[in-house]
């Protein structure tokens, strides 16, 4: 089974073209716009991004080296199948490494033009999510999460919940988009803003702790 219609935005010549293919084929494994089971091929995902095959192979390479997908000789790449018992356990440790790193920074306090600059990305999590965009919603959502921890000053805290998060799955996030069901979850990023701008430590506790069930509970869904 070859996979050939996906919902890929069209890149054309950029600057750092390779990353920004990276990016998007990983939110499309994180989403399941990508499904376990098919095969892509580089040179069908560049047709549809509207660049040659080198930098989209090259970007899935590097996703098989984070665990992501995995290659097959002469044929192209699939997405790694992870069990129901593999995501409870990411979403154990996304919890217990972002839910008091989050606490901790509330309770340090936010300066009001830093929460300014992560406002827009809110945003567009949010519109992404009314508009059923989920490439566009979860690669808004990692950078949001990853900006917000990275006010801890731990580079070595943000680089493992980057990994943590691009090894989940959130297959049933398509269905609440059909739905119209996604954008209240997606709100809960400026929720959490208004929180730390409040210095409500133990509001953004429960909230973040709250956000990162949903990985499992309201987000989760079987690949198809």
């Amino acid at each position: 089974m070859t996979g050939e219609d996906l919902a890929l935005p069209a890149l054309g010549a950029r600057r750092n073209l390779r990353e920004e293919i990276r990016q998007t084929l990983r939110a499309a494994v994180i989403s399941g716009e990508l499904r376990p089971g098919v095969v892509y091929s580089a040179p069908s995902l560049a047709a549809q991004f509207g660049v040659s095959a080198t930098p989209v192979r090259e970007a899935m390479l590097d996703l098989a080296t984070e665990g992501l997908v995995d290659t097959l000789r002469n044929k192209g790449f699939r997405v790694t199948e992870l069990s129901g018992k593999d995501l409870d356990e990411l979403s154990e440790l996304r919890a217990l490494i972002e839910v008091p790193t989050v606490r901790r920074i509330a309770e340090a306090g936010v300066a009001p033009d830093v929460l300014a600059e992560l406002r827009p990305l809110a945003a567009e999590i949010e519109a992404a999510a009314g508009r059923g965009d989920l490439i566009a919603h979860v690669t808004a959502d990692m950078e949001f999460h990853l900006r917000l921890l990275a006010l801890a000053g731990n580079q070595h805290l943000v680089e493992t919940v980057r990994s943590l998060r691009a090894r989940s799955r959130i297959y049933g996030l398509r269905s609440l988009a059909d739905r119209g069901a996604l954008v209240p979850s997606a709100h809960e990023h400026a929720e959490l803003l208004d929180l730390l701008a409040a210095g409500d430590a133990d509001g953004a506790e429960r909230l973040m702790r709250h956000h990162i069930a949903h990985v499992r509970t309201i987000w989760a869904g079987p690949p198809g």
